[in-house]
C-alpha cells in the first residue's frame, strides 16, 4: 500500500503516540510502552487507551481512540490478533497516521493466519492508515526519544547516533541495539517490520534515510518483495556517500527452480542478490557483528580514493595474516613507492621491513610512536587507499597511543586501528575521537574491504550517469507464449543489435543443402527446430561441422529420425541451418525475471559445462558499459578472456557492447519476456557472436 510521506513520518517521527491496550502494570509487555516512553523522555503527547483504568504513570487513560482530545500520529496496538482489526478501524476513523501492531497469530501461522493478515492490511488500506507489522516488536527513534517497543531495547540507554537498523527479525534488532551501545556507537533508529502486511523494509529505509543525521543504514533481510525500490534508494544513498550495510540470510541454492534455460537454473536468489547488491553499492555483511564492524568503519572513516590497503604492524606473523585475508577478499596490498619506503627508513629502525606490509619490529613495543610515524608515512603513499595499524596489549602506554591515533585523523585518509587485547578504556576513547578500531586483524581487513568496495561502486555510479533504455521496435512482442521459434527469436534479437550467426530454416533435406551452399565457405550446423525441445542435443537433434552436400542431406534425415524416436510427440517445424564459427572462448549471456529485482542479465563462462563451472555474474537492468565491464571483471575465469595458451585476447569491448544490447532488449521486452539464453557465445579477438539462443515468452495467462 502506498501513502504520503508524512504517514511514514508518523511511524518513525511521531509527534503524539496513543498506546491502545496499555496496562497499568509497567512490567507487562503492553505496560512497558508507556513506561519506556516516559523514562526515555519522549517529548510528545502520550495517550494510554484502556477503558478499565483511569490513569497510567500519571497520564490520563482514555476509553477509546475516539475519546482522545488531540491528534494522534502513531497508535501502538498492544491487543490480541482478534482485537487488532477493530483497533485499526478505530485508528482510521480518528485520522491516525500509522499503527504499530505487536500481535502475532497472522501469516506466520499458515493459511488461516495469512487470510487474517490480508484482512488486516485491507482494513488499514481502506482506513488510510499505514501499518507496521503485525508481529512487530516495535520502533525506536533515539533522536526524538521515541521508544515504542516492548522489547529489552527499552532497558538500554537511548544513544542517538549515525547508524540506523531496519530488521525483519525482532531478536536481531534487540541484539544489534545492545551491541551498538556496548561499542559506544549510537543507533539513531531501529524498526522491526514484522510480517510486513503493509510497511516493508524498503518503506522503512526510505522513511529513516530522509533524516540526514543517519549516515549508515543497516538492514537485516530474510526476503525482499520490492527489490527495485531497494535499488533505487541504494542508488540515491550511494550518490550521497551513505551506505546500506545488509545481512541477507538464505545463502543456499536449494530454492533454485528447474527451468529450461541455464540462466534460470543458475540464478539462485542469493547469487542474484549478491551481485545486484554490489551493483547498487549495498555492502553485504556475514552476520550482525560483521554488520556493526562495517557500520563503524563507515561512521568513522572518510571514503577512500582508488587504491589498496597499507599494513603496518608490530608483528611479522600478523602482517602475513592480514595480507592473506586481503588477497582472499581481492583487496590489493600494493608495494609502497620508493619515496615512501625511503621516508619510512627515516623514522623506523633499520631492521624493519618497508615494502607493505611494514613491520615496525618489536621496537614499537618500547617506542609506540614508531607506529604513528610509520602510519603517517604509509598513508602518504598514492597507492594506499586505507591504512591498517596492528598492535597488541600496550596497556601502560594506552593513553599515549590513543592521543597519537586521534591526532593522525588530521591526515584525512582513512585508517583502522587493529588493537588486539586492547584496554576497554582505550577502545572507548578512540571511538569518542572518531577513530575506527577493531579488536582483530581480519576484522580490520574486512572493514577496509567494505570501505574500498563501496567507494569504488560510488565512483562507478557517478561516472556512469543515467542511461536511457532503447525504445521497443514495432512488432517486438512474439505471437504466442512459451518458447519462441528460432527464426522469430533471431529477428527480435537482431533488431536490438545482438550479433547472431547467420541462420536459415529448412523444411526438406534438399532445401538444407541449398541453404548450406549460401553459408559457405564456413561449415554448417543442423539443429532440429521445435519449441517442444529446448535442449536439442538430448534428443539427437544436432549435427555439426557439415561441409558436403551429401553430409548435409544425410544429417537432415538422421536428425528427424533421432528426434522422432526420442520424442515422438514433439512438434517438428523443420531443421535450422546455421553458419558455424571458428573456435573461440565459449560464454553464456542471458536474461531472466527475478522475483525480487525484476529483469537481470547474466554473464558466465559458457558452453556445455556452464552449469558445472557455475562461473556466472548477474546485474539488474539496465546494464551500462561500466557495469558490463564490471561483470567481466567478476568472473573467476576472467584470465581466460585475455591472452591464454597462444590464443589472442578476446574483444572485451565487443562483449561489453553485446551485454548492453541484451540489456536494451530486456528493458524493451520486459512486459512479455520470461527468459533469454545465448549459449554459447563464441568470443575471439575479432568477434563476439551468439551461435545458439533460447527465448521464452511469459505464458499468456500471466501477462
Amino acid at each position: 500500500m502506498s501513502g504520503p510521506a508524512d504517514r511514514l513520518d508518523a511511524l518513525v517521527r511521531p509527534r503524539s503516540i496513543a498506546v491502545v491496550g496499555a496496562s497499568a502494570d509497567p512490567d507487562k509487555l503492553n505496560g512497558r510502552i508507556v513506561r519506556f516512553l516516559t523514562e526515555k523522555g519522549y517529548p510528545g503527547a502520550i495517550y494510554p487507551i484502556n477503558p478499565k483504568v483511569a490513569e497510567i504513570l500519571g497520564y490520563r487513560c482514555y476509553p477509546s481512540l475516539a475519546a482522545v482530545p488531540g491528534p494522534v500520529d502513531l497508535a501502538v496496538i498492544g491487543l490480541s490478533a482478534a482485537q487488532a482489526l477493530d483497533a485499526v478501524r478505530e485508528a482510521g476513523a480518528k485520522g491516525v497516521g500509522a499503527v504499530l501492531v505487536f500481535a502475532s497469530g497472522f501469516a506466520e501461522l499458515g493459511t488461516e493466519g495469512r487470510k487474517a493478515q490480508e484482512t488486516l492490511a485491507r482494513v488499514a488500506r481502506e482506513a488510510g492508515v499505514r501499518l507496521c507489522g503485525p508481529n512487530s516488536v516495535g520502533v525506536v527513534n533515539a533522536f526524538d526519544r521515541v521508544v515504542a517497543t516492548f522489547s529489552q531495547v527499552g532497558n538500554n540507554p537511548v544513544n542517538p547516533g549515525p547508524l540506523a537498523l531496519v530488521t525483519q527479525s525482532g531478536a536481531i534488532g534487540t541484539v544489534v541495539n545492545t551491541l551498538a551501545n556496548r561499542r559506544g556507537i549510537g543507533l539513531g533508529y531501529l524498526v522491526h517490520t514484522g510480517n510486513e502486511a503493509d510497511i516493508t523494509v524498503v518503506d522503512a529505509i526510505a522513511a529513516i534515510t530522509a533524516d540526514e543525521r543517519v549516515r549508515v543504514m543497516c538492514a537485516y533481510l530474510e526476503g525482499i518483495r520490492d527489490g527495485g525500490g531497494l535499488c533505487r534508494i541504494a542508488d540515491a544513498l550511494l550518490e550521497q556517500g551513505r551506505p546500506i550495510v545488509a545481512v541477507k540470510v538464505g545463502r543456499s541454492e536449494t530454492g533454485a527452480r528447474a527451468v529450461a534455460s541455464h540462466t534460470g537454473s543458475l540464478a539462485a536468489e542469493d547469487r542474484v542478490f549478491d551481485d545486484v547488491a554490489r551493483q547498487h553499492g549495498i555492502v553485504r555483511a556475514r552476520n550482525e557483528s560483521h554488520m556493526l564492524d562495517l557500520a563503524e568503519g563507515f561512521a568513522y572513516c572518510e571514503l577512500p580514493a582508488e587504491g589498496g590497503v597499507g599494513l603496518i604492524t608490530q608483528s611479522g606473523g600478523t602482517a602475513v595474516l592480514m595480507a592473506d585475508r586481503a588477497e582472499e577478499l581481492g583487496v590489493a596490498v600494493p608495494t609502497l613507492s620508493a619515496h615512501t619506503q625511503q621516508a619510512l627508513r627515516g623514522v623506523l629502525p633499520p631492521y624493519a621491513s618497508f615494502g607493505n606490509p611494514v613491520d615496525a619490529s618489536m621496537q614499537a613495543v618500547a617506542d609506540p610512536s614508531l607506529l604513528g610515524k610509520g602510519l603517517a608515512q604509509m598513508l602518504g603513499d598514492p597507492n594506499v587507499a586505507v591504512g591498517i595499524v596492528w598492535l597488541q596489549h600496550m596497556d601502560a602506554k594506552a593513553d599515549a597511543l590513543v592521543d597519537m591515533f586521534a591526532d593522525l585523523k588530521r591526515i584525512g585518509k582513512p585508517f583502522i586501528v587493529a588493537w588486539a587485547a586492547a584496554p576497554l578504556q582505550a577502545l572507548e576513547r578512540l571511538r569518542k575521537h572518531g577513530v575506527c578500531v577493531m579488536e582483530s586483524a581480519d576484522r580490520a581487513v574486512d572493514v577496509a574491504h567494505g570501505l574500498i568496495s563501496f567507494a569504488r561502486a560510488r565512483r562507478l555510479r557517478l561516472e556512469s550517469g543515467p542511461r536511457p533504455a532503447a525504445p521497443p521496435p514495432a512488432g517486438v512482442r512474439p505471437p504466442h507464449s512459451g518458447v519462441v521459434p528460432t527464426m522469430r527469436a533471431a529477428g527480435l534479437l537482431a533488431a536490438h543489435g545482438i550479433p547472431l550467426t547467420r541462420t536459415l530454416l529448412a523444411h526438406s533435406a534438399a532445401q538444407a543443402v541449398e541453404q548450406a551452399k549460401t553459408l559457405a565457405p564456413q561449415p554448417v550446423a543442423l539443429k532440429v527446430e521445435s519449441t517442444d525441445l529446448p535442449h536439442k542435443t538430448e534428443v539427437g537433434g544436432v549435427r555439426l561441422g557439415l561441409r558436403e552436400a551429401a553430409g548435409v542431406s544425410q544429417a537432415y534425415d538422421d536428425i528427424l529420425a533421432s528426434v522422432l524416436a526420442a520424442a515422438p510427440a514433439a512438434n517438428i517445424e523443420g531443421v535450422v541451418v546455421q553458419q558455424m564459427q571458428d573456435a573461440g572462448l565459449e560464454l553464456v549471456v542471458g536474461l531472466r525475471k527475478d522475483p525480487s529485482f525484476g529483469m537481470v542479465a547474466m554473464l558466465g563462462i559458457g558452453g556445455v559445462f556452464v552449469e558445472a563451472y557455475r562461473d556466472v555474474t548477474f546485474r539488474r537492468l539496465p546494464v551500462r558499459p561500466q557495469e558490463a565491464r564490471a561483470m567481466v571483471a567478476d568472473l573467476r575465469g576472467q584470465r581466460l578472456l585475455g591472452v591464454f595458451r597462444g590464443r589472442a585476447a578476446i574483444d572485451i569491448e565487443a562483449l561489453v557492447k553485446l551485454l548492453c544490447a541484451v540489456s536494451d532488449f530486456g528493458v524493451a521486452s520486459d512486459a512479455w519476456l520470461e527468459e533469454l539464453d545465448l549459449n554459447p557465445i563464441i568470443a575471439r579477438s575479432d568477434t563476439v557472436i551468439a551461435v545458439d539462443w533460447l527465448l521464452i515468452a511469459k505464458q499468456e495467462d500471466a501477462t
